[in-house]
């Protein structure tokens, strides 16, 4: 989907939504971009999964109200993986990849996770399916993926009927087949999975396996939009923006856009940095702009690199490095953000 002329840049309605993707610069970006996307392509696969479970409550529980997540120590959690806890053999492929590093552990990592795997533990069934559609600790195995997604898939885990239906939609390992996606995408959007309802919205917008249907794509989005997800809310103000699936509103697209921009999502943060650069649903503010599309374009996205020459001309010194600043605390914010949000609790 291409942006009409004068209405911004030029950058496509994305899906899937959480994703985790092929990174040509992993080491740098692991710990801080683990569901950036490459912009234009399907990615391999989802994001590890972190799931909430009954076993081992008694340390897995929030501590208070203010700490949401896990409070086992590594030690407990050690403990617990070596008596065969799936949950927390699943958590010790998570720590090894994030806590420890690519590098060194990555394929420790791949161990515990079908340890829980072939328990039948179906969080561990996806994270193990990534390595091996990414070749991560393993050799690249699209059949390997495809097996241990559809035993996932058939405990109804949302997050492999979704990668299911990436595999399908894209010819992964599989005969390509966007009937099945759709069903897989719309099984896994029943159980409320964002990434799925992005994936309907893509695929209605674009025609794929069924008619092209703008104003079911602005619904599959909005819902996933709704649900605080950065893909859903980035292309839901894309429709907005341009006035497709729903009345055209600079207004909402910037309401819509600076949501997704606030978690990372760097297409929208270029969006946002041209609502700010030409005034459209909010007052015109060049440095504003610039710091917006730094922070993407540090993340990895070049796609806002023309604009950023465009201000830089139109800035002094000091305003300057005051929107380079801004860009490169955004840039950070944003890395803390993709990396709480890459593993499901």
């Amino acid at each position: 989907m291409t942006a009409a002329a004068g209405q911004g840049p030029g950058l496509s309605l994305e899906a899937p939504v959480t994703t985790l993707s092929v990174s040509k610069k992993w080491s740098r970006f692991l710990f801080g971009t683990l569901v950036a996307l490459l912009f234009g392509w399907r990615v391999a696969a989802q994001e590890f999964v972190k799931d909430a479970s009954p076993v081992a409550k008694d340390c897995t529980t929030p501590s208070s109200p203010s700490h949401p997540g896990p409070s086992c120590s590594s030690d407990e959690i050690l403990e617990l993986a070596r008596a065969g806890r799936a949950y927390a053999e699943n958590q010790m492929g998570i720590q090894s990849v994030i806590v420890l590093g690519l590098d060194r552990r990555i394929e420790e990592a791949r161990w515990w996770f079908e340890k829980a795997a072939r328990r039948g533990y179906a969080p561990a069934q996806v994270n193990l399916a990534i390595l091996y559609l990414n070749g991560w600790g393993t050799p690249k195995n699209y059949g390997t993926a495809l097996y241990w997604l559809k035993s996932a898939a058939r405990q109804d885990y949302p997050r492999a009927q979704t990668n299911l239906g990436i595999l399908y939609l894209n010819g992964w390992g599989v005969r390509q087949d966007y009937a099945e996606a759709l069903r897989d995408f719309r099984a896994a959007a029943e159980h409320g999975e964002t990434g799925a309802m992005v994936d309907l919205g893509f695929m209605s917008d674009q025609g794929l396996g069924t008619a092209r249907d703008t104003t079911a794509a602005f619904g599959w989005y909005r819902q996933a939009a709704e649900r605080g997800d950065a893909m859903g809310q980035n292309n839901l103000a894309d429709m907005y923006l341009r006035g497709q699936g729903a009345p055209q509103s600079d207004v909402l697209a910037f309401e819509w856009f600076q949501k997704a921009a606030a978690q990372g999502q760097t297409s929208a943060r270029i969006k946002l940095g041209f609502l700010y650069l030409t005034g459209r649903g909010v007052e015109k503010d060049l440095e504003t702009a610039y710091a917006w599309i730094l922070a993407a374009s540090l993340a990895g996205d070049s796609r806002g690199n023309e604009y950023l020459t465009e201000i830089r001309i139109r800035l002094n010194g000091e305003a300057l490095a005051g929107a380079e600043h801004r860009g490169r605390e955004l840039q950070r914010a944003g890395e803390g953000q993709n990396r709480e949000l890459a593993f499901m609790q």
